[in-house]
C-alpha cells in the first residue's frame, strides 16, 4: 500500500543474478494508470493480463504486504500462472491497522496549494504519523510537476475509499495453492504472527515459513541480504522468471 517498484531496485538488482526480473506498479500506484476501482481481483487480473501481454505462460510470483495479498489470490484462482509463491510480511488474514487510517488522513488534509517541498511535508505529517520513517514514506509519493506544483502519484482519493476493502482477507475459506510457497515474515513485524500459521498452511499446504528476526514489515529495505538469499531458492535450474 502506497509502494511502488522503485522501492524494489536494489532488491530486483540483487535478484537478477538467479531471476529475469520484472517489478510492477499496481493501478493507483506508481508510474501505472489510474482506475476508478480497486480490489484484489482487480489487482490480480491486471497481473494475469500483464503476464498475458508478455506472452509469460507462468513466473515466480513475490508480493509484499498488499502485493502480497494480491500474490495470493492470484495463486489461488490461476494455479498454472505460478511457477513458485514467495509471500513476504503479509497473512491471510483481515487487518485494521488505526496507523494505517491516520496516514491516509494525514495525505488527505495535507494543502498541497502552498506545499514547498517533501520535507515540508514531513512536517506537517507530525501531527497524526509519529514514525518518522513513515512519514518519509508517505513523502516519497509526493511529486512537482513542471509547473513546480506538488501532486500525488497515487490515486489517493481511490485508495482510500477502497481501504476497508484491501484491510480484508482476499481469500475465501475454501481457497488453497498446492504449489510451492514460501512466506518470509519480519520478526519485529506484527503482520504475520506465529498464530498465524495454521491459517497460512490451510490455504498452502506447501508453505514453508521464514523469519528474518531484525526486520520489520519491509524486509527489501531493512534486511535485504537475508530476504534475497530467502527468494533465490527458488530460482529454477534453468532460470526463472
Amino acid at each position: 500500500m502506497l509502494g511502488s517498484s522503485r522501492n524494489w531496485l536494489s532488491a530486483g538488482a540483487d535478484l537478477a543474478e538467479w531471476f529475469h526480473v520484472f517489478a510492477l506498479d499496481f493501478r493507483n500506484h506508481g508510474r501505472s494508470p489510474h482506475a476508478d476501482e480497486m480490489s484484489y481481483a482487480e489487482l490480480a487480473a491486471d497481473v494475469v493480463a500483464w503476464m498475458d501481454r508478455q506472452g509469460l505462460p507462468a513466473a515466480t510470483i513475490a508480493g509484499h504486504s498488499l502485493g502480497g495479498k494480491t500474490a495470493m489470490l492470484l495463486a489461488c484462482r490461476h494455479p498454472s500462472r505460478v511457477r513458485q509463491l514467495a509471500v513476504i510480511d503479509i497473512a491471510p488474514c483481515d487487518y485494521y491497522w488505526p496507523a494505517h487510517r491516520a496516514s491516509f488522513a494525514a495525505m488527505n488534509e495535507l494543502d498541497l496549494r502552498d506545499l514547498r517541498s517533501r520535507a515540508e511535508a514531513e512536517l506537517r505529517f507530525e501531527a497524526r504519523v509519529p514514525s518518522w520513517g513513515m512519514r518519509k514514506f508517505l513523502a516519497t509519493n509526493l511529486e512537482q510537476g513542471e509547473d513546480g506544483r506538488w501532486y500525488w502519484q497515487v490515486n489517493l482519493p481511490v485508495l482510500t475509499r477502497a481501504l476497508p476493502e484491501l484491510e480484508r482477507n482476499p481469500l475465501a475459506p475454501g481457497a488453497a495453492f498446492a504449489g510451492e510457497t514460501l512466506f518470509i515474515a519480519g520478526g519485529r513485524s506484527e503482520y504475520v504472527t506465529p498464530a498465524d500459521h495454521v491459517t497460512i498452511r490451510r490455504h498452502f499446504p506447501q508453505a514453508r515459513i521464514e523469519v528474518l528476526a531484525e526486520s520489520g514489515h519491509n524486509p527489501h529495505l531493512e534486511a535485504r541480504p537475508a530476504l534475497v538469499d530467502l527468494l533465490r531458492t527458488l530460482a529454477h535450474p534453468e532460470g526463472a522468471v
